[in-house]
Parts: C-alpha cells; structure tokens; sequence
C-alpha cells in the first residue's frame, strides 16, 4: 500500500505540484498525493490536482458558524482519505487546538522563514527591514502554538543588495520545492518522528533549527 499524504492548500499549488513531481519521479517512492483540499474554491490548486487525476474537495470556511464547526468537517474530510501525514502548502486558516491534537505528529507545514524568526506573515519584508543577511524556509512539525513546532529542515538563502520582498520569495520558494517533499519522505520511512515535543530524526533529537539543508 502506498504511503498516503493529503495536501491543504488554499492557493495556487507550488509546493502540491512539486509533491506530485515527487511522487511521480519516485524521489518520493511507494507514496501518493491521495486527495487535496482547499478552503477556496477558485484556488488554483486544486485544478493542479485535478489535472493530476488527484481527488479534491473544498470545504469553505464561510460556511461555518466557528473556526470548530470548519475544523471538525475538515477533519473529517481528511479522515475519509484515509491520511498518513497532512502537508499544510499555504492553507490559509489557522487551525483550532483539537485539530491539531487529532493529528499531532502527523502534521507538518512549511514556513519562509528561518524559524523561530519571524513567524506569521510578511517574512520576507521582515528580514529584509531587519538587515539580515540570510532568508530562507523552514520545515516544522505543527503543534498547538503558532508556526512554534519544532523544525525539521531549513534551507537558506543568502540575501543580496537590491533584493525586495518579491525576489526574496521566489528564491525561497524554490528551497521549498526541495526540502518539503525530503522531510515527507523522512517520514514515510520511519525516520522521522515527533517525540516529547522534539523532532527525532534516526533516533536523534534534532537541533533547534532542525537540519540544515545542504545542497549537493
């Protein structure tokens, strides 16, 4: 049986499609994109995933009365696909604690930062307001506190004169195309856990910053 991951997106797929390029190049072996959810209907997407004869759904948070009325009915969702670990690529909602609790260790997400450096929104513009020298992304297990979960791997980026906030994005964003799909396929192997609050990777707790990224 194939190892399954459901995607939740809420805009246009880039990181989605780099699992589905992945999936099928077999840099992510024995594993599938089994379904995509979106909390938009017009997010580009899911039409990715479609075209990729993946299944979708969208559940729109408009349509609920509370953040736990959508979380419940996303959950479920999930559950109907029968998830071995969720991917947050750009899902634009911020997830309700008993969410979280319901697949913790099994989530993960993705951040343009170097975490725990500015979490939230407006990364880019951040850094470079903060004078650094290095950007980046960041892979982290989700836990209850806002991107607070523990990293993963991070790649960086080094930050050059006339750089903006839109430059900055789309040189991390191909970072992120190469260390998301690697953390999954960690933890399709069995490498990769979440124990005690700490990311473990081959029975090793990881550093703070979780493993730097190192190109070959």
């Amino acid at each position: 049986m194939p190892y399954k991951l459901v995607i939740l997106l809420s805009g246009s797929g880039s990181n989605l499609q780099a699992f589905i390029d992945a999936c099928e190049s077999k840099a992510l072996p024995n594993t599938e994109v089994s379904a995509v959810i979106s909390n938009k209907t017009d997010a580009f997407g899911l039409i990715r995933a479609q075209q990729a004869g993946i299944a979708t759904a969208c559940i729109n948070h408009k349509e609920f009365a509370s953040r736990e009325d959508f979380d419940c009915a996303l959950k479920n969702k999930i559950d109907e696909f029968g998830a071995d670990l969720v991917i947050l690529a750009g899902f634009m909602r911020i997830l309700t604690p008993g969410f979280v609790r319901h697949y913790l260790g099994r989530l993960i997400n993705i951040h343009p930062s170097l975490l725990p450096k500015y979490p939230g929104l407006h990364t880019h513009q951040r850094a470079l307001d903060a004078g650094d020298t290095e950007a980046g992304a960041t892979v982290h297990f989700v836990t209850e506190e806002l991107d607070g979960g523990p990293p993963i791997i991070q790649a960086k980026i080094p930050i050059f004169d006339g750089d903006d906030a839109a430059t900055l994005a789309e040189r991390v964003l191909s970072k992120e195309h190469t260390i998301y799909p690697l953390a999954a396929k960690w933890f399709a192997e069995g490498r990769l856990s979440l124990q005690n609050s700490k990311a473990v990777l081959d029975d090793k707790n990881l550093p703070e910053s979780g493993v730097l990224f190192q190109q070959n």
